[in-house]
């Protein structure tokens, strides 16, 4: 790491609330090092097809091979415990040449300026972070696995992203979880090496990373049927951003169960600005029905502001319902709804066979967004009615028993249709196939 962690006061006034709640001999009761540790396999094989229907390239094609392997020790006895995390990733291509190159499960390499050449046929990295124990609270730093509405690694390509810093966690209170942290570099999930922190559109632009990212948060579970978030990130230099989310389930019967919910996110610039004014609320809404089987979705999503709902470069970390696998749906002051139904073919005496079908649709009035073109290609004079669709259609199978337990294969296909007006994402017919097979060594 070449900056130093530094305690920010969102990070201060995080961990002063932490509550130590349990006793030393507890601690003192850990299973040790070796006695708690665990060694777990990752074979991911991905298929990845992309037709961009208006730019006449129609036929990028990417698919390989990422094997992750993930040890994780347990803690030395004490009221203060020591281990260690361990990881390493190997992805190898099995196709992706002859220009079929660029659907983002492998490296980018460029012949020249405008010519995207084939990938290499292997990438790997490896990392570790140490990490201590103390009570209920746990402290780790180094290469880092994040999930969280502020900062999530990108799991839908062929290896996870990583990020390296250092993150602390407090689960004293039974159903409640404290977390927070500041990183620093990132591991893409297409790439060997690190790079600094940057953002989904800010990546168009040269210098305008961030020296790191500090977030601090709460996820409460321990109420029946009830969960929700409280985060808050600072993206130095450029935004701090703050989210929220409430998600309630009422059971009618044994069969039927309601679960509304809604999801909000506030965006404002901060220091600098590197990516100019940012004054972003965006939120979604979700009401679903389930029967038996059966699960229909509803849901309604708003952006306000002039400015799109951006977020972490190569993430996860946008928990708003219409994104899908295309588009975001998260375009300046953009609406969308979406319609989605899923069924589980247990039902049909087929356990582990899954389905989910959706249609999204937006609208925007780009005329009114931001005309800061460096940083985002949304600003369109003649955008007062920009609207696309996408509909995507998602068929799992996961082995229930045998030699397979455990493995599945995901499908995946998407269409996105956008008009003349909405001419910042593109016409888009896109399918996936994923084969995952988890192995716990030890």
């Amino acid at each position: 790491m070449t900056s130093a962690f530094r305690f920010t006061p969102l990070f201060i006034a995080f961990t002063a609330t932490m509550p130590l709640m349990a006793q030393a001999d507890e601690q003192a009761k850990a299973e040790g090092f070796i006695e708690g540790s665990s060694l777990n396999l990752h074979f991911r094989n991905a298929y990845f097809n992309r037709n961009n229907l208006n730019t006449g390239v129609r036929d990028n094609r990417e698919w390989g091979q990422g094997f992750v392997a993930r040890f994780e020790s347990g803690y030395t006895p004490g009221t203060v415990g020591f281990g260690l995390d361990a990881h390493a990733m190997l992805g190898l291509k099995l196709d992706g040449g002859g220009g079929h190159a660029g659907t983002s499960i492998l490296p980018s390499h460029f012949k020249n300026e405008d010519e995207l050449g084939a990938a290499p046929h292997s990438f790997s990295t490896a990392g570790a972070a140490v990490k201590l124990k103390a009570f209920d609270t746990e402290l780790k730093a180094g290469d880092l696995f994040l999930t969280n509405p502020v900062i999530a690694g990108g799991e839908t390509r062929m290896l996870p992203q990583t990020f390296r810093g250092v993150s602390l966690t407090n689960t004293s209170v039974d159903g409640l979880l404290l977390e927070g942290g500041q990183v620093s570099f990132t591991k893409p999930y297409n790439q060997s090496g690190h790079r600094r922190i940057d953002t989904y559109y800010g990546a168009l632009q040269d210098n305008r990373d961030s020296d790191h990212l500090s977030w601090a948060g709460a996820s409460w579970s321990g109420t029946e049927n009830i969960t929700t978030n409280l985060y808050a990130a600072e993206l130095k230099d450029i935004w701090n951003q703050y989210y929220v989310d409430f998600d309630y389930t009422y059971v009618v019967n044994d069969l039927v169960s309601l679960n509304p919910g809604v999801h909000f996110y506030h965006t404002q610039d901060t220091g600098q600005a590197l990516l100019g004014d940012i004054d972003n609320n965006t939120f979604s809404l979700h009401f679903t029905v389930n029967a038996g089987y059966h699960s229909i979705t509803a849901a309604y999503q708003r952006v306000n502001g002039d400015t799109p709902f951006d977020y972490i470069n190569l993430g996860d970390s946008v928990y708003l319902d219409n994104s899908r696998m295309y588009s975001d749906f998260n375009a300046p002051n953009e609406r969308s709804w979406k319609l989605q139904y899923d069924y589980d073919f247990a039902g049909l005496g087929i356990p582990g066979l899954s389905s989910s079908l959706s249609y999204s649709r937006g609208e925007a009035d780009l005329t009114k967004a931001d005309q800061n073109r460096t940083y985002y290609d949304y600003y369109n004079p003649a955008g007062k009615h920009a609207t696309h669709w996408e509909r995507d259609l998602d068929v799992k199978y996961v082995f229930q028993e045998g030699n397979l337990k455990d493995l599945s294969v995901l499908l995946r296909y998407a269409s996105h249709r956008a008009n003349q007006a909405y001419a910042s994402e593109q016409d888009n017919d896109e399918i996936r196939l994923i084969v995952d097979y988890p192995l716990n060594v030890f």
